[in-house]
């Protein structure tokens, strides 16, 4: 008798990142990355209690012309202190943070795909189905955010149209 496949509960996500920053063809390159440097507290929280590995995340380019999620990637480990808040050179650093009890944890993503076609900004906020995604709403600055099944499958459709 065949065993049934078990059904494996995914969360979906939209991380940002500026493309002159750190692009997704840089994530393609490298393979994986410490998604490190995030330094607003809803964002960590969101990587520390609720991201999971294998979780799907949305690649977006902000700060782009134009914005646009670009291709996915996946939660490959999770729960790591972010290494750059010790650096007192880097731009992250946080003298506060220690080594035994650290402020800042970042998960790591690698490389699932690029899209054949970016879905913009401006697409997003017209699609139907978007309506409620923290990414089109006015304000919406969080660089780490969830987004629902139902959004996830619009912004796929999105992406291998025309």
């Amino acid at each position: 008798m065949a065993q049934k496949e078990k059904h494996v509960s995914r969360n979906y996500w939209l991380v940002k990142s500026e493309p002159d920053v750190y692009p997704l063809k840089q994530l393609k390159k490298d393979g994986s990355t410490g998604w490190t440097g995030v330094r607003n507290y809803q964002a960590r929280n969101l990587m520390r209690d609720s991201m999971k590995v294998g979780d799907r995340v949305l690649f977006y380019h902000s700060n782009a012309d134009p914005k646009a999620v670009v291709g996915i990637a996946q939660v490959r480990k999770t729960g790591v202190p972010d290494p750059t808040q010790f650096d007192p050179n880097s731009e992250y650093f946080d003298a506060k943070s220690k080594p035994e009890n650290p402020t800042w944890i970042m998960v790591e993503i690698e490389f699932v795909e690029e899209f054949k076609r970016s879905v913009t900004l401006d697409e997003l906020k017209q699609a139907a189905g978007l309506e409620k995604m923290i990414l089109t709403q006015r304000g919406s600055r969080l660089s780490v955010q969830p987004v629902r099944e139902n959004e996830w499958e619009v912004v796929l459709k999105l992406s291998s149209e025309h």
